[in-house]
């Protein structure tokens, strides 16, 4: 059967397609040259297209965000890609307020809608009253008697990294890249006691299983902060029809995390049942919630009899979270220990003390409650997820005409002073986690210094910070808040705990040669290797132990 396109249908076409993209660039220049946020002071952009974005990008370590605030006070605006506005805030109060109401102010509509399409419906990427459900059930499963039960596979997996490097020092000192050797054994961790899966990423003959391989290809191939084509394809969705081959490895890799992730499932119910079956004939009951991982915990919440259908998932919903614990747990959580181990190798002495102090237990295997009781672990830990914390910005989306409050009046670029700031619907807020982090205004002259000593008296100016853990934004705050920061902290502690016991660790390359390449996640890199990605190279030292 032959198709004819009449030349009336053409032109229809046509007609649309150049309606939408004419829709488009009036939205656009709408957004640019109307946004209530143009009174406030910042940087010119060097780019129509870019705007500050490459920029950003291209300066090492993060700092740029730091000269802004100190040129242009606590408020300023930036430009994201052709131009649109942007709020950067160093406010408590305004970001406590955008923390506060998260379906108000969820992350940019085009990658969330992306990361559903690859990850799935798990707790970091939906919404609203589907949000709402997933955080209640999934509470109790990071509770702190949860986390107390999962401390013994942190501290196993520790150990079992502790004992690779006693083999890799039998002949004296060794170079080690500590960020690979993190990255797995954290990932190890995080599969086991996030869903009982072994990655055997430890394992010294290196297996490689489906999981892992389709996890690290998905993460390994996302797209530059820089690049322009995610938002092109969002903004003109014709565009999604020519083939591309980073998005082609990605939805491969996803398909293959959903499978499996399915056959992990699956098999986590058939054994809860199995379980149950001996004890109750109808099924699972409210008292049975106990499991070895989060996932059994959480599946058996699902399943139990004496609670609401109204308060259960669905089993795509049940899926996603095994994509969302890979994505929130792995990462993290290592490069957080890798920039402790780096901050220790600058500063022997802190080094020295907090060795000290862990010697001083007499067992080698902690339960949690000893490891929460040693305070200047509990110090180096803090000033390291200040100074260094993994995530070093978010940026949320206004869903609506909006009003921000300030703690304090301000003064725009015209001079005159207002006690608020105005956002359009579909403006972004950045919240500049690690200027927050950095800023002399709440930590003093000494802000940039890693001085774990700070936390025995800390400024009051940090009680204004509106984070769930230690007056830091670390973990953010608000009701999508990090629910897994208790998982985090412990498992980072038995790290150290372990590690610093039986190492002492230098620098394996000049201090000048580290550098941070500004990305979703702060992870350090060598200047003088760019070409081996990100890595810290640490020389390792058997401590002698009497």
């Amino acid at each position: 059967m032959t198709l004819f396109i009449t030349s009336p249908q053409v032109s229809a076409v046509l007609f649309v397609c150049v309606a939408h993209v004419l829709w488009r660039i009036y939205r656009l220049l709408a957004r640019v040259y109307g946004s209530p946020l143009r009174i406030l002071p910042g940087p010119p952009a060097p780019s129509w297209i870019y705007g500050h974005m490459k920029q950003i990008v291209s300066e090492e370590n993060a700092v740029l965000p730091d000269k802004w605030f100190e040129q242009y006070g606590k408020h300023f605006l930036d430009r994201d890609f052709f131009m649109t506005p942007r709020l950067w805030t160093l406010d408590p109060r305004a970001i406590q307020y955008v923390l506060a109401h998260p379906y108000e102010y969820p992350r940019p509509e085009g990658k969330r809608k992306m990361h559903l399409k690859i990850l799935g419906r798990g707790l970091l990427f939906v919404q609203g009253e589907e949000h709402r459900l997933q955080r209640r059930i999934l509470n109790p499963a990071f509770g702190p008697a949860q986390i107390r039960d999962l401390t013994e596979i942190f501290v196993r997996k520790s150990i079992e990294l502790r004992d690779i490097w006693i083999t890799a020092t039998k002949d004296g000192i060794a170079r080690v890249n500590v960020t690979k050797d993190l990255s797995r054994m954290t990932l190890d961790v995080i599969g086991l006691a996030g869903f009982g899966y072994d990655f055997h990423a430890l394992d010294p003959l290196e297996k490689h299983n489906e999981l892992g391989v389709a996890f690290r290809q998905l993460f390994s191939n996302a797209p530059p902060v820089s690049s322009i084509l995610p938002l092109l394809r969002d903004l003109f969705p014709v565009l999604k029809l020519i083939p591309s081959k980073r998005m082609a490895v990605a939805l491969r890799a996803a398909a293959i995390l959903r499978r499996v992730s399915k056959n992990i499932v699956g098999d986590r119910k058939a054994e809860v049942m199995r379980e149950a079956s001996g004890k109750h004939l109808n099924g699972v009951e409210r008292k049975d919630l106990q499991g070895r991982d989060l996932l059994t915990l959480l599946i058996k919440a699902n399943m139990a009899r004496d609670i609401p259908e109204s308060q259960k998932l669905s089993d795509d919903a049940v899926v996603g979270q095994i994509p969302t614990f890979l994505l929130a747990g792995h990462e993290t959580t290592s490069t957080a220990t890798t920039w402790a181990l780096y901050a220790l190798s600058q500063k022997p002495d802190i080094q020295q003390k907090l060795r000290d102090e862990l010697l001083a237990v007499s067992v080698d295997t902690p339960t949690m409650d000893e490891l929460m009781e040693l305070p200047y672990l509990d110090n180096v830990v803090r000033e390291t997820l200040r100074l260094h914390c993994p995530i070093i910005m978010l940026v949320r989306e206004a869903q609506h005409d909006d009003v921000l409050p300030v703690s304090e009046p301000f003064t725009d670029r015209l001079g005159n002073t207002h006690n608020e700031i105005r956002i359009a619907k579909g403006e972004k807020v950045v919240i500049p986690i690690l200027a927050f982090h950095r800023s002399k205004d709440i930590w003093g002259e000494g802000a940039l210094e890693f001085k774990p000593e700070r936390w025995d008296n800390p400024p009051e100016a940090i009680s204004a910070i509106p984070g769930v853990w230690g007056h830091l934004l670390t973990f953010l705050g608000g009701p999508r808040a990090c629910i897994g920061y208790r998982f985090s902290l412990v498992e980072i502690k038995a790290l150290l705990f372990t590690l610093v016991r039986a190492f002492e660790f230098e620098l394996g390359v000049p201090s000048a040669d580290i550098f941070i390449r500004t990305g979703p996640v702060q992870r350090p890199s060598v200047r003088s290797a760019p070409e081996q990605g990100f890595q810290l190279p640490l020389l390792l030292k058997p401590c002698k132990i009497a």
